[in-house]
Order: C-alpha cells, then sequence, then structure tokens
C-alpha cells in the first residue's frame, strides 16, 4: 500500500492538498483512503460534508476518515489507562479528572498512526494519504518510537521485575501508591511494538513518503527546512514539496508587487534548501478550496505533469554522522564539478555553494554550536566538517 504523510505549518493548506491528491488518485482508478490524524479535524470541511470516525466514500474509488480515538483507547491502551487512573485517584484527583489526566498530551495523533497499522494489515486501498497535524507535533510523534525504544528494552525489564517483588507490600500499606499489575506492564509492550512497526510503514521508503506543504513565506519556509532535517534524521524520506498559494501571472495589480517579489525571493531559497527534491506548486485560487470541483482544481495545479502517487525522490539529499569528537554533513553530488567551495555557517545554518550548486539547511539544534571547519571531494561526495571551536 503506498502510503504518503503530509505535513507543514498550521495554515498552509495541507489539509486541501492531502484531499486532492486523495481525489486526484481516485479519479485515476485508484481506491484511496485519505485520514485526518490531526484532533483539529479539517477533512471535513474541505469536502464540505459530515465524516466520521469509519472511512466514508466521498467518490468513486475515494473514502475519508477523521479519526475517533475511543475504539483505539479500547485495543491498545484501556490496561494503561486504569492504571493510570487509580495512581492519580490515589494522589487525590477527582474520579472524572484522574482519566482525563490519563490520556496524555498527543495521545490522539499517536492512535491516528495506530489506524495507518491497522490500514496496512487490512489492505483494503491501494494507497493511504494521511493529513498529519502541524510540523511540530508531527515531529514529536514521528520521533516516539526512537524515544520510547531505550526505556522499553533498558528500563522496562527492571521495573516489571521490581514492581513484582514489592507489589505484595504495597497492597498491604496504603502510603504506598498502586503498582501496576504484570497486564500493564504486558500492554505497554504492546503499545510500544505497534507504534514501532508504524514506524517501519513509514519508514519503508519504497511504499511511503512523506511531503511537505509550504508557503512562499519566511518563517513557513524556516519551519519547513527544520521539519525537513529532522524527517531526515529519523530516516523518514520526504519525496517532495508542495509550495501552496503562489500569485498566479494573471495577477498585475501594482497592490501585489512587493508580495510578488517577496515570493519570488522565497522560492529562490526553497530550490536552494530543498534540491533535487521535486518543488510542486499551487496558485493562489480566487476562491475557498472546498468540495470536490475546487479540490480536482486543486490537484489538476499541483500535479500538472506528475502522478500523484509516484514516489518522486529516493534517498536524503544530505545526510550528518558523527566523527570522532565532531559531525560531518555529506552532500551527494554525482554530477557537479569539483571546483573551490565556498562554505560558511551562522548559528544552525549552512550554506554550501560548489561553481552553480547551492546549498542551503537548518542543522539540527545540538550542532548550531559547532563551527565549520572545512570541506573536501571524497568521490561523488562532498564532506562538510563541524566540530567545537
Amino acid at each position: 500500500m503506498r502510503t504518503i504523510l503530509y505535513t507543514g505549518k498550521g495554515g498552509v493548506g495541507k489539509t486541501s492538498v492531502a484531499a486532492a491528491t486523495a481525489l486526484k488518485a481516485a479519479r485515476g482508478g485508484m481506491n484511496v483512503l485519505v485520514m485526518s490524524t490531526d484532533p483539529a479535524h479539517s477533512l471535513a470541511d474541505a469536502f464540505d460534508t459530515e465524516i466520521g470516525p469509519d472511512p466514508k466514500e466521498m467518490a468513486t474509488g475515494l473514502w475519508a476518515q477523521e479519526m475517533d480515538h475511543t475504539a483505539m483507547i479500547e485495543e491498545s491502551w484501556t490496561e494503561i489507562q486504569g492504571y493510570m487512573t487509580s495512581l492519580f485517584q490515589w494522589q487525590g484527583a477527582e474520579s472524572l479528572a484522574a482519566e482525563e489526566l490519563a490520556m496524555l498530551p498527543g495521545m490522539d495523533e499517536i492512535f491516528g498512526l495506530l489506524m495507518v497499522r491497522r490500514h496496512e494489515q487490512e489492505g483494503k486501498y491501494d494507497a493511504l494519504v494521511l493529513d498529519a497535524a502541524p510540523t511540530g507535533e508531527t515531529l514529536k510523534l514521528l520521533s516516539l518510537p526512537d524515544h520510547m525504544s531505550w526505556y522499553v528494552e533498558k528500563i522496562f525489564p527492571i521495573q516489571r521485575r521490581a514492581a513484582k517483588l514489592v507489589r505484595p507490600f504495597a497492597r498491604r500499606a496504603s502510603s504506598l501508591p498502586p503498582l501496576p499489575e504484570d497486564s500493564v506492564f504486558a500492554a505497554g509492550q504492546r503499545f510500544y511494538e505497534a507504534i514501532a512497526s508504524v514506524e517501519e510503514i513509514l519508514t519503508n521508503r519504497e511504499n511511503a513518503s512523506v511531503r511537505l506543504v509550504a508557503n512562499a513565506e519566511k518563517m513557513v519556509i524556516a519551519e519547513a527546512r527544520r521539519a525537513y532535517t529532522y524527517l531526515n534524521l529519523y530516516d523518514y524520506g520526504v519525496d517532495a514539496v508542495v509550495v501552496n498559494r503562489l500569485l498566479p501571472e494573471s495577477v498585475v495589480d501594482p497592490y501585489f508587487s512587493h508580495w510578488r517579489e517577496s515570493q519570488e525571493r522565497h522560492m529562490k531559497t526553497i530550490e536552494e534548501s530543498f534540491a533535487p527534491i521535486p518543488i510542486l506548486t499551487a496558485r493562489l485560487f480566487d476562491r475557498e478550496m472546498f468540495g470536490l470541483e475546487a479540490l480536482g482544481a486543486l490537484a489538476e495545479d499541483v500535479f500538472e505533469d506528475v502522478e500523484p502517487l509516484e514516489m518522486m525522490f529516493k534517498g536524503a539529499t544530505h545526510d550528518i554522522v558523527k566523527n570522532g569528537g565532531g559531525y560531518e554533513v555529506i552532500f551527494h553530488l554525482p554530477l557537479v564539478e569539483k571546483k573551490s567551495v565556498d562554505l560558511s555557517k551562522k548559528g544552525a545554518e549552512l550554506l554550501v555553494k560548489v561553481g552553480g550548486y547551492r546549498r542551503n539547511i537548518l542543522l539540527p539544534d545540538a550542532l548550531a554550536r559547532l563551527s565549520a571547519a572545512g570541506a573536501s571531494f571524497e568521490g561523488d561526495r562532498l564532506v562538510v566538517k563541524l566540530h567545537d571551536d
């Protein structure tokens, strides 16, 4: 099953682009489900009709779904929620408040990703298009398996054995908090394994990819660049960037001249930041983009020369690897002439220019303090070295 996850800064139009992608693919003969994992659902607004927790047919070959976490709680979280509720009640929380506290922040999005696993297992659709939460929340969510793995593999077994030993004494001492039963630990293990299996689905670069939706605006581009860097670190493949709401050539009113100049300047930054990843564009329409007719027009604009489900780019534009006491940023440049390298770094921003090739990337926060110590060609790779002053 082809899986495409759309994310971007809030308000850039990612829901409309996700819905348009699914519609275009369905009109091409595919069976496609577009699903929202964002708690602030907008799919119903995009299609201008009600959408529920079960897939609903929008058009021939096209279904839509807005997640309701109730069913996923029963499947993946009941045991854990029950224990956490009792723990909060022991601390003095009211029953209803304890149940609410047991639903940790971000659980809606997590349950949405678990639904990806279910659809993958059921195999009812040719493609799944995900309208994910804004980039910040999505990055935290996609990095969850990596953050959980050390705890689950190293600490979790120790806590499980300790709880088994201490539990009989805790039951007789009212001053001690309730300890989780073995079934709670088992549920936690299953929950982690389910999340890890979703990661396997979304990092399979043969079938899955992330697409970033952006506007030609400074803050939006900065967030998209940062998102790409972290997606790359966690091995999620980005196969396209969609730049939405560009002023069409037909708009010639002088009132928009500064806006057009700004967009042209920002488009250059986008090209420098993401090339050779394909950059798709959509114009600013003279109407709100909801309903099948409008979404179809948007799809024709975005996918003018490409198939919507095509894997447009594989691999990464750069890699970051640790080397001794520093790091190396490796650019893959098989066709670039090995002329003099112009290298500069300001904070977390790294600018590299080789002949006509120019790249401008945002590094992870942990590398912002490092200095650029030079660059060299190794075969068809440009290696930029970073280390402490």
